[in-house]
């Protein structure tokens, strides 16, 4: 099959998340990237010709959280699609960049150029080291001011608030977006499971951020949001939609919605 283009997928170095407890301690629970949330949409860009490149902070290479490959909590006892799943994670480990991403200080803006879009998974893991990285803010600037497709979901699009750190910014990229993630109430059920507050949430975060977040029944289900060249997905439900999405943006860009 020839190569379609290329897309940039930026993934957290991080392996847990910070979680505060009522006695006033802390723990870190183990995260990484929700399986689901990546593998989907990789499918529909390698089906579609797309070519990947994965990058991270520090370029460590990210983990799989644990709880996205319980075969009945995550896939609802579809091992079939577990499995699925996980025999693409290999063959993405056998043939790309997955377990050795490039650290994102080392793409330059003559590399960004030759990308046509940028991906960003979800999971807890953002919340550690995306957030507030100068160089992923960097990076999130050329896509947006380049007009070229940009997709996150869940959790990942805390990412987004990176553009403020990025050297000379005008600020956050993304203000007055209309924009989908995980909800606070989703968060709330992780805090009543692991019996502690997680410090900072993506919903609250953002649209302190100046952010319109889009809620309510289509969120908790799966829903996506597209807003000029930014497609956003709610959690593990959405990411086959967002993938299909994206492809769609990828091969009409610029997108303007």
């Amino acid at each position: 099959m020839s190569i379609t283009g290329k897309v940039l997928i930026v993934v957290s170095d991080a392996a847990s998340f910070t979680l505060q407890h009522k006695d006033g301690t802390t723990s870190e629970e183990d995260t990484g990237i929700f399986m689901q949330e990546l593998t989907k949409p990789l499918a529909k860009l390698l089906a579609a010709g797309y070519s990947v490149t994965f990058a991270s902070p520090q370029g460590k290479g990210p983990t799989i959280d644990p709880s996205s490959q319980s075969t009945f909590g995550a896939y609802l006892g579809n091992w079939f699609a577990k499995h699925r799943d996980q025999k693409l994670i290999a063959e993405i480990k056998a043939d790309n960049d997955f377990d050795d991403p490039r650290p994102l200080a080392s793409l330059t803006e003559e590399e960004l150029a030759t990308f046509s879009g940028i991906f960003i998974p979800g999971g807890h893991a953002p919340l550690t080291d995306l957030g507030d990285n100068p160089d992923l803010g960097r990076i999130l600037w050329h896509f947006h001011q380049n007009d070229k497709p940009t997709a996150s979901l869940c959790h990942g699009p805390f990412a987004l608030l990176s553009t403020k750190y990025a050297p000379g910014s005008a600020g956050f990229a993304y203000e007055g977006y209309r924009i989908t993630s995980s909800s606070d109430a989703e968060e709330g059920f992780v805090e009543m499971m692991k019996d502690g507050t997680i410090p900072t949430t993506v919903e609250s975060t953002l649209a302190s951020a100046d952010v319109e977040m889009v809620t309510g029944m289509g969120q908790m289900v799966g829903s996506i949001t597209v807003d000029r060249e930014l497609i956003t997905g709610s959690n593990p439900m959405a990411a086959r939609g967002l993938g299909q999405r994206f492809v769609q943006m990828l091969m009409d860009e610029p997108v303007r919605e």
